[in-house]
């Protein structure tokens, strides 16, 4: 059966087959000798062509490995699981989270040094309180040993056992005002001082009064400081000091003007000129006179005020004119002698 030209090519390309080439024109045969030329004609299809189909190979599916399997499968080949995911997340997250931190580190570094330094500079300074408060409270800075510095009129063996109520104490807790009250005891003590010399001793340092002068109570004679606290008492005066004849000058509590101006001349007289003087006296603050007792020269003084320039003139004028029975030092900037 014949087929109409083009035939073969349109059913390969509906079947998705390649169409087959063109066959190549044969030189025509020629015809062998004494035969007869064949009778068909020209162009007709005398063997039939075959039709090639072609067709793409269908991908082979592999079974899904087991848990097992896919374990041993190399990490290119691995689909991971969820929980495989999950943890890598929490592992990038930590590793994030480290990285941050570093990070926070390095930019306070310096911030962290200075606090550091702060808080060891303030843990040193609360560990030496500490170490002084309980070393202070404790029984190893007792008090045994009392030491009393500048006594003589008094007696310090006295003085001693009359503190003996701190014994036993710290240091740190000995009673300031029951150590004030005891000393108050003595009317000699003028001041003291109270040092504590580790780890059992304390040392008292006192001042005694020193007499200016005896006033007369009565028919004795009492001794007296600068502020009239009485030191001593005897029925004959006193050898060495002036009889003070000033109102008000008896041995009691309140001094009057008079007899303050009288002590505070005596304080600022010179050693050679108070040990010539013999009697003071002084009504009030501006009359202050006294006399000497070699040849019994009178001394006009005035008031305490400019002491130490009147001082200095009398001292002139008893080595220029020794004889003289009166000295006025009253006005330091005019002095007469007579």
């Amino acid at each position: 059966m014949k087929r109409p030209a083009g035939f073969d090519r349109s059913a390969a390309r509906q079947n998705g087959a390649p169409a087959p080439s063109a066959p190549e024109t044969a030189a025509p045969a020629r015809p062998e000798p004494g035969r007869a030329a064949s009778a068909s004609p020209v162009g007709t299809i005398t063997e039939p062509i075959p039709i090639v189909r072609t067709q793409e190979p269908i991908p082979e599916r592999k079974p899904s490995p087991s848990r097992a399997a896919a374990d041993r499968l190399p990490l290119s080949e691995r689909v991971p699981s969820n929980r495989e995911i999950s943890k890598a997340l929490r592992a990038a997250r930590a590793e994030r989270r480290r990285v941050e931190r570093g990070e926070v580190r390095r930019f306070t570094k310096r911030s962290r040094r200075r606090r550091m330094a702060w808080i060891g500079a303030a843990g040193v300074a609360v560990a030496l309180v500490l170490g002084v408060i309980l070393v202070g409270l404790s029984p190893l800075l007792a008090l045994r040993h009392i030491q009393v510095v500048g006594a003589s009129r008094l007696d310090a063996g006295a003085i001693s056992a009359k503190l003996g109520d701190q014994v036993g104490k710290p240091l740190a807790l000995l009673d300031q005002a029951a150590i004030s009250s005891d000393l108050a005891a003595f009317p000699l003590i003028r001041s003291y001082t109270l040092e504590s010399h580790p780890p059992d001793t304390l040392v008292v340092r006192i001042v005694e009064r020193q007499a200016i002068g005896a006033v007369q109570h009565g028919s004795a004679f009492v001794l007296v400081d600068a502020a009239k606290v009485p030191i001593s008492s005897s029925a004959t005066r006193p050898a060495g000091y002036p009889v003070i004849a000033a109102t008000g000058a008896a041995a009691d509590a309140n001094a009057d003007s008079g007899f303050a101006a009288a002590a505070a001349v005596l304080s600022s007289l010179p050693a050679d000129v108070l040990s010539r003087v013999d009697t003071i006296s002084a009504k009030t603050k501006d009359d202050v006179s006294f006399t000497l007792r070699e040849g019994g020269a009178t001394v006009v003084w005035g008031s305490a005020e400019d002491s130490a320039l009147k001082s200095a003139d009398l001292t002139a004028l008893l080595t220029g004119a020794p004889k003289a029975n009166r000295f006025d030092v009253s006005s330091p900037h005019s002095v007469t002698t007579g």
